[in-house]
C-alpha cells in the first residue's frame, strides 16, 4: 500500500506527463491503476431504535483501527438504511443522532454485504421534539464539482464562484470539455453542432435555434446541474455530432416552504433579480422559478480586405470595415409547477414556462474603400434594430413504478411555441452624402411537439433492458421584408431576393432499445436506436424570375451505441464507448436568403443542405481517490458530408457567406479532466484537450466562378482551462479561471490563439442565509477572435470581440430552510461544500 507522500507525487507527475503531450498514455494509465488499486467492498446497514424503528439521518462513521485513511462516514436516509464502500479490516462504527445516545461498536468487515441492523437508545431526557421539527432539514453533502459516470459527466455549477449573479452561457464557459466561443456559440471539442436539453427534453427557453440570447436569459441560480454528453447512447436523440449538453434545472426536493432570491449588479451596465421558491406537504409539490433583468452589451467587428485583382470592382483595392454594435436588453421568465403522488408507485407531474425577450441595439459600421483611379472613399451604416421574443412551454408527465425493483414506465408530452420579431432599420451615406435607407421586417414562429414513452426493466441484480419511442413535429415559418430606397430610386421597394415567405415543418419518429448488464467487473451498455424524419420547405420570393420552391425530403437511419467499463476498484475503471450521430442541418440554414442587414456581408442559405454524419469513438480512464480525480480520455470523430462555410466575394466585391456539403472531417485527441483538493484551502479544477483535425474538400461552387476554393488542412491545437479556489475560511472564498485556445488552420484560412483571465469571490453572511458574490469577466479584455483568410482574389484579416470586460456583484438570500443540524466531525464535512458556501441544496 502506498502511502499519501507517494499518491501526491504519483498525480502530479500524471499532471507534468499529460500536459507534455506524453506519448507514453498507455504507460501512464497502468501506473495509475496500480498505484490507486485497492479493492473496496460494499456495506449496507440499518440503524434502529431500541423499538426496532428506523432512525433516518443518523450519522455512521467507520474508523478503520489500522489505517484512518481507510475510514469514512455516511448518513442514512429515511428509512434508517445507508451503504458506502469501505477497505476490508477491522473497524470501530459510531453511530450518533438527534435526541439519541451515542452508541460505539467493533466489526471485522472482510466481504461485501450487510452488517444487519445496528440500535441506539434515546436520551433519558430527550422529548422528541427537534426529531419531529426536522423535517425541512437540509443536509448539504461536500461534493466534487465534476462527476464521471458510465455514459456522461455531471457538473455542479454551485461550487462555481466566478459565474454567480450571471447565466448560462457563463455557467457553460466554466464547464470542462465545453467552449464558449467570442460570439456566444458553444462547442465541445472544438466542434460547435451542440444539442441543448432542458430537463432531457428541447425546451422553449433556448428560443429558436438555441441563439446566444437565449443561453444569456437563463439565471445561473436556476441551474442544479448539466450533463455533458460527448458520446451520448441509443437512448438519447441522434442530433448533435458534436454531444448533447443536458440543463438541468432546480426543483425543491424538501419538505415545508423553501426558497431563495439572488439580486446581481453589473457593469457594463446589468441587473438581475431571480427567484427560486418551493413548497412540499403530503403527496404534493410546487416549485416556481422566475426573474429578469436588464443588460448591455458591445459587439466589435473589424475586417479589413485587400483585393489582388482590382479590375474587378471598379479599381477596389482595399475595404476597411468597422462594426460597432451596442445593444440592451430586458428579459424575464417563470417556471411553475407541480408534482402529485397519486400513491407510492405512481406520480404525476405538470409544469408551464414563459419567456420574454426584449432588445434594442445600435450598430455603426465603417467601410474605407480605396481605388486606383479615387484614392479614398468612405461609406457609413447606421444600423437601428429591435426584437421581441416571446415563448411558451408546457408540460404533462406520467411516471410509474410496477415494484421496487425497478420496473418503472414514463410518459411525457410537451408543446412548445416561440414567436420572434425583428425590426431594422438601416441608414448608408457616402461621403456624408445620403446613399441608401433599407427597412426589414422579419418575423420567426416555432412550434414543436415532443412525446416520449421510456420503460425500463430489471433483469436479475445486474441487468435491465430499457426501451422506448419519441415523436417529434417541429415546424418554423419565417416572413422577410427587406424595403430599399436610394438616391437613384428615392421611393422605398422591395428587394425581391430578400422579401420572401418561408415554411418549414420536420416530422421524426424514433425508437430505442438498450440492454445494460455487468459481469464481474466489466460492464456494458448496447443500444440501437432507429430514426425516421421527413422535412418539408416550402420557399417564395418577389423575384419575377423565381419559381416557389418545395422541397421534400425523408432521412431513415440506425444508430447504433456501445459501452464497455472496467472496474478496477471503486472510482477506478476504464471507459470504451462507440456512437454514430447525425447533424440535421438548423432550419435557418435551409432558407435560400435567410436574412439582411448588410450588403457588404451576406449570409446565404442553402435549400440543398443534407445532414451530416459522425463515427464517434472514445477511450477514457477515469480515477478516484480521496482528494484526487483524473479522467483521461482519448476520442477519435470521423465525420461525413461535413459542412463547410464557404466563403467567396461577389463582382460588386460584397462577402458572401453559405453553408455546403464538402468532404470529411476528422479529430482526434486527448481530453483531460482533473480535479484535486490539494488542501483543505486550495482545490484545483482543469481540463485539458489536446487535438488533431485534418480536412478535406475543394469546392467548386459556380457563386466561385469556376476558381476552386480549398478546406483541406490538417494541424494540432489545444484548449485548456484552469480553475483554482482558493478558501480563506469557512465562509470567504475566491477563485482564479485561466482559459487558453491555440491557434488553427487550413489551407485558406488561420485563426490565430486566444486566452482570458476570470477572477471571483464569496463570502457567507447572515449566519449562513445569505451570500455576497462579486467577479470580473476577462480581466485583462483578451477574449478576442482573430483570424485571416486567404484566396487568389483577397485576402481578409477579421477580429471579433462579442463582449468586453465586465464585473458583477450579486446577493443572495436564502430563507425557510429548516433547523440547521450540527453534524459530528469526521472525514467528510455534511455542513459545508467546497467553497464554504452553505447554500441551499439541490431543487
Amino acid at each position: 500500500m502506498i502511502s499519501f507522500k507517494e499518491y501526491l507525487m504519483n498525480q502530479t507527475e500524471i499532471i507534468s506527463i499529460f500536459t507534455k503531450k506524453t506519448l507514453g498514455l498507455t504507460f501512464v494509465l497502468s501506473a495509475a491503476a496500480f498505484a490507486f488499486g485497492q479493492e473496496k467492498v460494499g456495506v449496507t446497514g440499518t440503524i434502529v431504535d431500541k423499538s426496532n424503528q428506523p432512525v433516518p439521518y443518523a450519522s455512521v462513521t467507520f474508523s478503520n483501527k489500522a489505517n484512518k485513511l481507510f475510514s469514512d462516514a455516511t448518513l442514512t436516509d429515511e428509512k434508517g438504511q445507508y451503504n458506502l464502500e469501505l477497505t476490508p479490516g477491522n473497524y470501530d462504527i459510531s453511530v450518533e443522532a438527534i435526541d439519541y445516545k451515542k452508541s460505539v461498536i467493533n466489526k471485522q468487515i472482510s466481504a461485501a454485504g450487510n452488517i444487519g441492523a445496528l440500535s441506539i437508545e434515546a436520551e433519558a431526557s430527550a422529548t422528541n421534539l427537534k426529531t419531529q421539527d426536522i423535517q425541512g432539514v437540509t443536509i448539504t453533502v461536500a461534493t466534487k464539482p465534476y462527476k464521471v459516470e458510465l455514459d456522461k459527466r455531471t457538473y455542479d455549477p454551485s461550487q462555481d464562484i466566478v459565474s454567480k449573479g450571471g447565466n448560462l452561457q457563463d455557467v457553460l464557459s466554466n464547464v470542462p470539455s465545453v467552449s464558449v466561443d467570442t460570439d456566444g456559440t458553444v462547442s465541445m471539442r472544438g466542434s460547435s453542432n451542440v444539442r441543448f436539453l432542458i430537463n432531457g427534453k428541447p425546451s422553449a427557453l433556448l428560443g429558436i435555434d438555441d441563439g446566444a440570447n437565449a443561453l444569456q436569459s437563463i439565471p445561473a441560480d436556476q441551474i442544479e446541474r448539466i450533463e455533458v454528453i460527448t458520446n451520448p447512447s441509443s437512448k438519447f436523440e441522434a442530433s448533435g455530432t458534436a454531444g448533447i449538453l443536458n440543463i438541468i434545472l432546480k426543483k425543491s426536493k424538501k419538505t415545508g416552504f423553501n426558497g431563495s432570491v439572488i439580486g446581481t449588479l453589473g457593469y457594463l451596465p446589468q441587473t438581475n433579480l431571480n427567484t427560486n421558491l418551493s413548497w412540499r406537504k403530503g403527496n404534493l409539490t410546487w416549485f416556481l422559478n422566475g426573474g429578469g433583468g436588464y443588460r448591455e452589451s458591445k459587439n466589435t467587428n473589424r475586417n479589413n480586405a485587400t483585393f489582388f485583382n482590382a479590375a474587378m470592382d471598379n479599381d477596389r483595392t482595399f475595404t476597411g470595415q468597422e462594426s460597432i454594435t451596442n445593444s440592451n436588453n430586458n428579459n424575464y421568465n417563470a417556471s411553475s409547477g407541480i408534482v402529485y403522488d397519486i400513491s407510492d408507485k405512481t406520480s404525476v407531474n405538470a409544469s408551464a414556462t414563459v419567456r420574454t425577450f426584449e432588445s434594442d441595439n445600435i450598430g455603426n459600421v465603417t467601410y474605407d474603400y480605396r481605388f486606383l483611379k479615387n484614392p479614398n472613399s468612405f461609406v457609413n451604416r447606421m444600423n437601428t434594430g429591435s426584437n421581441d421574443n416571446l415563448a411558451f412551454q408546457a408540460d404533462l408527465g406520467l411516471d410509474h413504478k410496477f415494484d421496487d425493483k425497478g420496473q418503472n414506465l414514463s410518459v411525457s408530452a410537451s408543446l412548445q411555441s416561440n414567436r420572434s420579431y425583428n425590426d431594422t432599420d438601416v441608414n448608408q451615406t457616402q461621403n456624408n452624402i445620403f446613399q441608401l435607407q433599407n427597412v426589414i421586417n422579419q418575423t420567426t414562429k416555432n412550434k414543436t411537439l415532443v412525446g416520449k414513452a421510456d420503460y425500463e426493466l430489471p433483469i436479475g441484480e445486474n441487468s435491465k433492458i430499457e426501451a422506448g419511442y419519441r415523436l417529434d413535429i417541429n415546424q418554423n415559418v419565417y416572413d422577410n421584408d427587406v424595403l430599399e430606397r436610394t438616391v437613384a430610386n428615392p421611393e422605398f421597394h422591395f428587394l425581391n431576393n430578400f422579401t420572401y415567405n418561408a415554411y418549414y415543418r420536420e416530422i421524426f419518429n424514433a425508437g430505442y432499445l438498450q440492454f445494460k448488464s455487468k459481469v464481474g467487473k466489466l460492464g456494458y451498455q448496447l443500444g440501437l436506436r432507429n430514426e425516421y424524419s421527413q422535412v418539408d420547405i416550402k420557399y417564395s420570393n418577389l423575384d419575377y424570375y423565381t419559381e416557389n420552391i418545395n422541397s421534400k425530403k425523408t432521412y431513415n437511419n440506425i444508430f447504433p451505441s456501445v459501452f464497455l467499463s472496467y472496474e478496477i476498484a471503486k472510482d477506478n475503471q476504464f471507459l470504451v464507448n462507440y456512437s454514430r450521430r447525425i447533424d440535421r442541418p438548423r432550419s435557418f440554414f435551409l432558407i435560400p436568403n435567410p436574412s439582411y442587414t448588410d450588403n457588404q456581408n451576406i449570409f446565404d442559405g442553402n435549400i440543398d443542405l443534407n445532414p451530416s454524419y459522425v463515427d464517434s469513438y472514445e477511450f477514457g480512464y477515469s480515477i478516484s481517490k480521496g482528494k484526487f480525480t483524473i479522467n483521461p480520455t482519448l476520442y477519435y470523430r470521423h465525420s461525413t458530408d461535413d459542412v463547410k462555410m464557404l466563403v467567396y466575394s461577389d463582382l460588386a466585391g460584397a462577402f458572401h457567406t453559405k453553408p455546403i456539403n464538402l468532404g470529411n472531417d476528422d479529430r482526434y485527441g486527448l481530453d483531460l479532466n482533473f480535479n484535486w483538493d490539494a488542501t483543505k484551502w486550495l482545490k484545483f479544477l482543469g481540463n485539458v484537450d489536446l487535438f488533431g483535425y485534418t480536412t478535406t474538400g475543394i469546392s467548386n461552387a459556380p457563386e466561385l466562378l469556376g476558381k476552386p476554393l480549398s478546406f483541406e488542412g490538417s494541424g494540432f491545437s489545444t484548449r485548456a482551462r484552469l480553475t483554482s479556489t482558493f478558501k480563506v475560511d469557512k465562509t470567504f472564498s475566491f477563485q482564479l479561471q485561466g482559459f487558453y485556445r491555440g491557434a488553427q488552420k487550413t489551407e485558406n484560412q488561420t485563426r490565430n490563439d486566444m486566452y482570458a483571465l476570470n477572477f471571483g469571490a464569496s463570502k457567507t453572511i447572515w449566519d449562513g442565509n445569505g451570500t455576497v458574490s462579486f467577479n470580473i469577466q476577462d480581466i485583462f479584455n483578451t477574449r478576442a477572435m482573430r483570424s485571416t483568410t486567404n484566396t487568389a482574389e483577397f485576402s481578409r484579416d477579421s477580429y471579433m470581440q462579442w463582449q468586453p470586460r465586465q464585473f458583477a456583484v450579486s446577493l443572495t438570500y436564502r430563507f425557510k430552510q429548516g433547523e440547521k443540524i450540527e453534524q459530528p466531525k469526521r472525514k467528510k464535512d455534511v455542513n459545508s461544500n467546497a467553497t464554504g458556501d452553505d447554500q441551499q441544496g439541490p431543487m
